[in-house]
């Protein structure tokens, strides 16, 4: 059994334990941006930009990157949304 598997996080090679999670990845690489994934002002996609989970067993040759989490607006009251200005 191999002592450690390559993966990479944006762009870099990051070697860690068989059966590391992903955030275990994530925090060998960066513990600042590991905290943001734990805050939740971070996501962790995979190479095709899907979001993963944080306790996502890795494999060798695993490749995730870290993006801002995108905030949804604030709800729109219910006059905006009827179209009414209120200018009337």
């Amino acid at each position: 059994m191999a002592e450690s598997v390559r993966v990479f996080v944006n762009a870099v090679a990051v070697d860690v334990a068989p059966g590391s999670s992903v955030l275990d990845v994530v925090r060998c690489w960066n513990e600042n941006e590991a905290a943001a994934v734990t805050r939740g002002e971070r996501v962790i996609t995979d190479s095709r930009g899907l979001p993963v989970t944080s306790d996502l067993r890795v494999s060798a040759g695993s490749i995730f990157r870290l993006v801002p989490t995108r905030k949804r607006p604030a709800a729109v009251d219910d006059a905006d949304a009827d179209g009414a200005s209120g200018d009337e």
